[in-house]
């Protein structure tokens, strides 16, 4: 069995019904979608009792909020690694891609589905919590790619948030190709335009 079937480290030590729950539900979300996934298959395949999944979790759309918040810090994860080697506010802004990129390129179970968030929020009814966790990280992305901008073009700050507004519309629209197409595909032409579109600023 894999540590994620068992529950335990390689050192033997058993990890937090809260970590294996998160990394269940995250799976479960993202391969059959939020509605679709009941509490048992959650509880079921983290290896926990459902009574450990109440304990951590007020309700199933208090984990569906978790699991929203972590996948906003997953993508953050990978924006800070791509930054960490960018020169520049012009590679700064392809950071922001090549993070998506690098989240198209992961092992997903019944293949890539596009963007988590985006997939959980469409299910999520409007003025849902977890729908202002998913407009919120869709905000700092375009927040992300303007500060970058702001850097490339001093002086002109208005020309700098209507390309990042303009870039965040292409880098979304490209995430919901993938999505449909299975593969991160269009994200990595959704880079390249990005950076003819930079190279011409």
């Amino acid at each position: 069995m894999s540590e994620t079937d068992t529950g335990v480290t390689g050192r033997g030590r058993r990890r937090p019904a809260r970590e294996r729950l998160l990394e269940a539900a995250a799976r479960r979300f993202y391969a059959d979608g939020v509605a679709a996934t009941g509490i048992d298959t959650i509880t079921t395949e983290a290896g926990v009792a459902k009574m450990s999944l109440y304990n951590n979790f007020s309700s199933k759309a208090d984990l569906v909020r978790a699991y929203l918040d972590a996948r906003h810090e997953e993508w953050l994860g990978l924006y800070r690694a791509r930054l960490e080697h960018a020169d520049g506010p012009h590679e700064g802004v392809l950071a922001v891609f090549d993070a998506y990129c690098d989240h198209a390129a992961f092992a997903y179970e019944h293949g890539f589905r596009g963007c988590g968030l985006l997939n959980a929020a469409a299910e999520l009814p409007a003025g849902d919590e977890g729908r202002a966790v998913v407009r919120a990280h869709k905000e700092q992305v375009e927040s992300l790619i303007a500060d970058h901008l702001e850097q490339l073009l001093p002086g002109r700050p208005d020309e700098a948030r209507a390309t990042a507004e303009h870039l965040s519309f292409l880098l979304e629209g490209a995430m919901a190709r993938a999505g449909l197409e299975g593969d991160g595909e269009r994200v990595q032409r959704a880079r390249s335009m990005a950076a003819a579109l930079l190279d011409r600023l």
